[in-house]
């Protein structure tokens, strides 16, 4: 698949096919893509978390209004943030190098036959502190929740929403 291709294909799928497989193999390709965003002097301010158990994934829904698709999800990337690493030039830059992490993965997905949705977390200080309670174990409490992309097999084909807009662009 060309990358123009996967563009277009990608949707924010919300439907997943209830035990539908993600494999290690596809796992391990969405978090090398993830990996191979840019980020501000090579800092990548990031960590993952891979979600796989189902009572996790659930409780995540409990408190995320807007995750409800992790129900029928198969598993779940979070994306957590760490600014720290960013100092002089490249600081404050950890939200434009995770949103492009988050792409890659939103791309590789399309690649991999998959179907994702990107759910925000930050800048949401309750939803950053609720992500932090849900992962507590994973060492999170000292990292910021970027977002959680849901993944799975896709049980639906929406139209595309995105579209070319001359309007919105200006030339100089």
């Amino acid at each position: 698949m060309k990358t123009s291709e996967a563009i277009r294909a990608r949707r924010s799928i919300r439907k997943y096919v209830p035990g539908g497989e993600v494999t290690q193999e596809q796992i391990d390709a969405m978090l090398e893509a993830a990996m191979m965003a840019p980020s501000a002097c090579n800092t990548r301010p990031w960590e993952f978390i891979v979600v796989r158990k189902r009572e996790v994934l659930d409780r995540i829904t409990e408190l995320h209004p807007y995750t409800k698709m992790l129900k029928t999800a198969s598993v779940a990337i979070i994306i957590c943030a760490l600014p720290e690493v960013q100092a002089d030039i490249s600081e404050g830059y950890f939200p434009q190098d995770c949103g492009a992490a988050t792409q890659n993965i939103l791309l590789e997905a399309v690649e991999q036959g998959l179907g994702a949705c990107w759910c925000g977390v930050y800048p949401r200080e309750p939803r950053m502190a609720e992500m932090r309670q849900i992962l507590g174990e994973s060492g999170i409490e000292k990292l910021t929740p970027f977002c959680v992309i849901a993944i799975g097999v896709p049980d639906e084909n929406p139209h595309p929403r995105g579209f070319f807009e001359a309007g919105k662009v200006r030339y100089i």
